[in-house]
């Protein structure tokens, strides 16, 4: 079983609407969210066992989300339930389709979680990330949770999935972010994520890997050195995601691997880092890779399957509206 934990919040969407005269203004999509929540979904589509931990409301909102989750398979026995309010998040799309949002959290149910006495001892992995690990009284918890599960040896991977409207002290959170890594095995992260965690200045898209001119040798080769420095404090292996460009993997044995982005009509991008962070785990664990030793031993052949099927699974989320993350026919063959 892999367990994942972390916030379940119900995404505000603007509905795709023609102009309109002034002041009016778009309807707003509730739509069922959040990072980790959105994981466990698109595990449970894949078909890996697993359960979602949590707290979630007991009102409308939440009541949806545990429903969300029970439809999708995922075991429920780990969440608990409070009767604050659902955490929202107002969504802004782009033109391009990539999503900002900003937050209503204050007294919600998500960030009361409270560290479970334990977890069953058929946990494999465990996945956290997102706001759950910035908002607090929950974030102490949820810490707690992925240095007591990786003391017992529980394969544990971590997306920060960085929300910088909600970190009040970014020197303070970075520190504790690198307080994390002796205790992450795999660390997944977007281009954007990394360069705001190593306080790389934002580059242009040409500053990826495969580029060619002076780019390529600007913003990635920082993010590249930055990776290579978190690696040495824990990580088995980091994924670094970029968009349409693609996946890259950089290991602690030296291994640098890149795959390109499958080619969509994106409609938006909600759920799209979510989605691989679930196939991620889902491959790993069709290589029987969740365990550190196994993760080194893997190939560049393997971490290009790996990442290929990522990419894949993706490029379908973002085809759609929403984190709608596919099951695991729409990957087949």
């Amino acid at each position: 079983m892999i367990v994942v934990a972390g916030e379940a919040l119900i995404d505000l969407v603007p509905s795709p609407r023609e102009a309109s005269g002034e002041g009016q203004l778009p309807a707003l999509s509730p739509r069922r969210g959040g990072g980790p929540y959105n994981t466990a979904i698109a595990l449970g589509r894949l078909g890996s066992p697993t359960a979602f931990c949590s707290r979630i409301s007991t009102d409308a909102f939440g009541e949806a989300l545990v429903e969300g989750l029970r439809s999708g398979g995922v075991d429920t026995s780990l969440v608990e339930r409070g009767t604050e309010p659902t955490t929202l998040a107002l969504a802004d799309i782009s033109p391009d389709g990539s999503a900002g949002y900003g937050f209503y959290v204050d007294g919600t149910a998500d960030r009361l979680f409270t560290l479970p006495s334990a977890l069953p001892e058929e946990v494999r992995a465990l996945s956290l990330g997102t706001c759950s690990l910035v908002l607090e009284p929950g974030a102490s918890a949820y810490e707690a949770l992925l240095r007591r599960e990786a003391e017992r040896g529980v394969f544990t991977a971590l997306d920060p999935n960085i929300r910088a409207g909600l970190i009040a002290d970014p020197a303070a959170y970075r520190a504790r972010f690198a307080s994390w890594l002796p205790h992450v095995a795999l660390l997944k992260m977007s281009e954007e994520d990394a360069r705001w965690l190593a306080e790389v200045e934002t580059g242009s898209p040409s500053d990826s890997p495969g580029a060619s001119g002076s780019g390529a040798d600007g913003a990635w080769e920082a993010v590249a050195a930055a990776a290579k420095g978190w690696l040495g404090s824990g990580p088995t292996a980091i994924v670094i995601t970029r968009g349409g460009d693609g996946l890259t993997v950089l290991t602690q044995g030296g291994l640098d691997v890149n795959v390109p982005g499958d080619r969509v009509e994106v409609v938006d991008t909600i759920g799209a880092g979510d989605t691989v962070n679930a196939a991620l785990l889902h491959r790993l664990d069709a290589h029987d890779a969740l365990s550190r030793t196994a993760v080194a031993a893997l190939g560049a052949g393997d971490w290009r399957d790996i990442l290929g099927f990522a990419a894949r699974a993706a490029a379908v989320t973002c085809s759609r509206a929403g984190a709608e993350p596919p099951y695991a026919a729409e990957l087949a063959g």
